[in-house]
């Protein structure tokens, strides 16, 4: 076993040793393209949603220089009848040539890159068979090494575009590289010679104005679009519900704190997030910053038009409109709002409903972290957002009724348009974006179930918080009163008046036609 050619199972093996989900169904699929023109497979997805632990599992799965059986017994792979005859005919079967990217160019400078993997994978090559004949060309070497012992080889290269984001700014370096994997994988005589099946992950999909063009064969699979690799990016929520019923952890915590991310019509969590939660008994943001995934407050604090208050709706939980088409796929190219907005998609930081066509924060753990971020950032704009945001809840908590109104009709004013502004669902996303700074008091609850009905919003304060909970209701063409009577008679504040603490009732009205007054904001605030 080598470090790049045939690396054995041990990394699997590790793996399977903790707490692991089943995900070995993905493996059938990748034996689909064994051999055939779709042999090339990319996948890319942000940090700790697994790919590695894919990649491990695949090198134990195809490397023939172990036997995996034993780790593989007891998964869906070898005990899914559909599955069994793939299973069998392509276990233990290939040479396989693994690359870590991140962890090769912690070994060697960017500019011996190329030269540093080829040195070490035809080392490896002629210590494991020593009668190789070793060519001029990289490629050469590989397709002696297939003649000589009847085996295809299978290529798994794990953070593939790790290069490219370390040397952004180094245009030579990235050439060399793109060279190096276009006569791997762009000549399709060579490529169908040497590789049985070639699978990459990375964190952004291939860029599309064909300066990566060495890898535009691979059939990509991306946070966007995952297609039948859905369901193996993340855990699932069949997954974790199971997971926490093991752990005797409240499900509907670990739902609120990392749920968010709906990949063809299914809830995805992050893996890692939800293993700290269960390791930790502690639900709380496990987000890691990583050298390949800038920090959120530089991505968020550029100056386009419009990104300030697009930010300020998504932390009050607005979802908004996203164009993912012409994305340069890249950490540097930024022409718009809607570049920085796909990237954060790309990264985790948000999530997209193919649906709708719109992005929003996932969950409790990715709010906290723009939250953080928020606060931090220097424009003047964004500065005087969550000031007036602040100063929203302050002045509701004290009851000024006429300030919180003023403040609702000002942001319905600058920030929407009057034709979109025409029943409560259009205040409720006006409401949420002057409330965004809630986060560091409150827990926003929508369409909360209680007493004889639904409460349009709750914030609930989070324990150490000395505020009272907020239950709102809202009326678009009817006025505060009817609100607040509504909140009373259909016994709204009994869902969360187990909580303990004081309860304040908001009732928000917009009336276009009030006493000769167009679009008038009116707010009514009671205690329970």
């Amino acid at each position: 076993m080598g470090n790049y050619l045939n690396p054995g199972n041990s990394g699997f093996l590790s793996i399977r040793n903790d707490t692991y989900m089943d995900k070995s169904g993905m493996i059938a699929l990748i034996n689909e393209t064994i051999n055939t023109p779709r042999r090339l497979t990319c996948v890319s997805r942000p940090r700790r949603f697994g790919k590695s632990f894919a990649a491990q599992m695949l090198c134990a799965y195809y490397d023939r220089s172990c036997d995996s059986s034993a780790l593989f017994e007891d998964l869906e792979i070898a005990g899914n009848p559909k599955y069994i005859d793939s299973y069998q005919k392509h276990l233990n079967q290939y040479d396989v040539i693994y690359l870590d990217m991140t962890a090769v160019i912690g070994e060697t400078s960017l500019k011996d890159l190329v030269a540093f993997i080829k040195r070490n994978v035809v080392a490896e090559l002629k210590e494991a068979y020593p009668a190789v004949k070793v060519a001029e060309g990289f490629v050469s070497t590989l397709a002696n090494t297939v003649k000589l012992t009847g085996n295809k080889i299978v290529m798994i290269i794990d953070e593939w575009d790790a290069p490219i984001r370390e040397a952004k700014d180094d245009s030579g370096i990235q050439r060399e590289y793109l060279e190096f994997l276009r006569a791997l994988f762009k000549n399709s005589g060579a490529t169908a010679k040497v590789f049985a099946a070639a699978y990459m992950t990375g964190i952004l999909p291939i860029k599309k104005d064909g300066s990566q063009s060495a890898i535009s064969d691979f059939k990509e699979f991306t946070i966007v679009n995952p297609g039948k690799l859905a369901e193996y990016v993340g855990f699932t929520e069949e997954e974790v519900r199971r997971l926490c019923e093991e752990a005797d952890i409240d499900f509907s915590l670990m739902k609120q704190w990392y749920d968010g991310y709906t990949l063809e019509g299914k809830s995805i969590y992050n893996p890692n997030a939800v293993m700290e939660a269960l390791r930790n008994r502690a639900f709380a943001s496990y987000w890691t910053e990583t050298s390949a995934s800038k920090s959120l407050m530089e991505y968020i604090s550029l100056d386009f038009d419009g990104l300030s208050k697009t930010m300020a709706e998504l932390l009050g939980g607005v979802d908004v409109l996203v164009d993912t088409f012409g994305f340069a796929n890249d950490l540097v190219t930024f022409r718009d709002k809607n570049d920085v907005l796909i990237l954060l998609i790309h990264l985790g930081y948000l999530a997209y409903d193919k649906e709708t066509e719109t992005a929003h924060i996932p969950n409790e753990e990715i709010r906290l972290e723009f939250a953080k971020a928020i606060r931090r950032i220097k424009r003047n704009d964004t500065i005087r957002r969550v000031q007036e945001s602040d100063q929203l809840i302050l002045d509701t908590v004290q009851g000024n009724e006429a300030a919180v109104a003023e403040q609702i009709e000002r942001i319905h004013g600058e920030e929407t348009s009057p034709l979109f502004y025409n029943d409560e669902q259009a205040l409720r996303s006006v409401v949420k974006l002057a409330y965004f700074s809630y986060r560091d008091h409150y827990i926003k609850f929508e369409e909360l179930p209680s007493g004889d009905g639904y409460v349009d919003l709750v914030y609930l304060p989070k324990k150490l918080s000395p505020l009272p909970a907020l239950v709102i209701e809202l009326k678009w063409n009817q006025s505060a009163a009817g609100a607040i009577a509504q909140i009373k008679a259909r016994r709204y504040p009994k869902v969360i008046q187990d909580y303990g603490g004081e309860i304040l009732l908001v009732g928000i009205s917009y009336d276009r036609e009030a006493k000769g007054q167009k679009r008038k904001h009116t707010c009514i605030i009671e205690r329970a």
